[in-house]
Parts: C-alpha cells; structure tokens; sequence
C-alpha cells in the first residue's frame, strides 16, 4: 500500500488531537498549579524532607490594606535558614534567609502578595530537620 500525502496528514492530525487529549488531564487549573508550585518549592528547599509543624514563627498582620508592602518577620531559634513561601502569588518563593552561628535566628522584610493567601515559613534547624508554620493573610488590594 502506498501512503499518500493526505494519508500521511490525516494519520498525524489524529494523532496530534489524541495527544492533545491525553494531556488535558494532565494540565492543572490555576489554583491546583499554584498549590503545585508552593509543594514543589517546599520540596526543593527540604530536599524532600517533610517538615515538622511547629518551631518557627511569623508575624504579619492579619489584613494588609495594600498587598505591595507587607511587613512580615520570621523566627526559629536554632535555624540555620528559614525560607518564606508565598501560597497565591505567581512564584511562591519569597525569600531565604541564611543564618551564621553567632546570629539572632530571625528576620523581618516587606513581601508583595498577589491576593488573600497563606504564609508558609519553613526553617532548616541545625541539626538537619525541617520545621514549619503558616498564617493567613486578608488583602483588599493585591500587589503582584
């Protein structure tokens, strides 16, 4: 049987919308992708290591009028680093503070946040485990 240029065109248009179906299944929403995104930026921080809850600290206000400028500090005595995920925003990481031995274990920045989200803090301790705490923040305007 000889294939004709239409056949050939056919069988890979078939082909191309059976793949195309496959992976809609496969392709999140935006709120699933995000939760997605904050997991695997926890992971890449822990190295796959779950955190334990509890140990670490984040002050920030309940309701920001203005989520260009939020004040948020963190803490964990005995932490080597603690890093700050955003859950809502675009890129959850927010920032990673390292810590020296002879350093107060705590730090305090301004983050943008998008809309209404949860603060995930996780903090390496010296002895290797992980640890961690979240807040809820209400914002009525978004920053991002």
């Amino acid at each position: 049987m000889n294939a004709t240029r239409r056949d050939v065109l056919s069988l890979a248009a078939a082909g191309l919308a059976a793949l195309a179906a496959g992976l809609t299944g496969l392709l999140p929403v935006r709120p699933a992708r995000a939760a997605n995104e904050t997991q695997l930026a926890i992971a890449l921080f822990t190295k796959g290591a779950l955190p334990l809850e509890g140990g670490v600290r984040i002050k920030a206000p309940e309701i920001a009028d203005n989520g260009g400028a939020v004040p948020v500090q963190v803490s964990a005595e005995g932490a080597r680093r603690i890093a700050l995920f955003a859950d809502g925003n675009p890129s959850p990481g927010v920032a990673v503070f390292t810590f020296g031995k002879w350093v107060k274990t705590a730090a305090s920045t301004r983050i943008r946040l998008a809309g209404s989200q949860k603060l995930i803090a996780v903090a390496e301790m010296a002895d290797g485990t992980f640890r961690t705490t979240s807040r809820s923040i209400k914002v009525t305007a978004g920053g991002c």
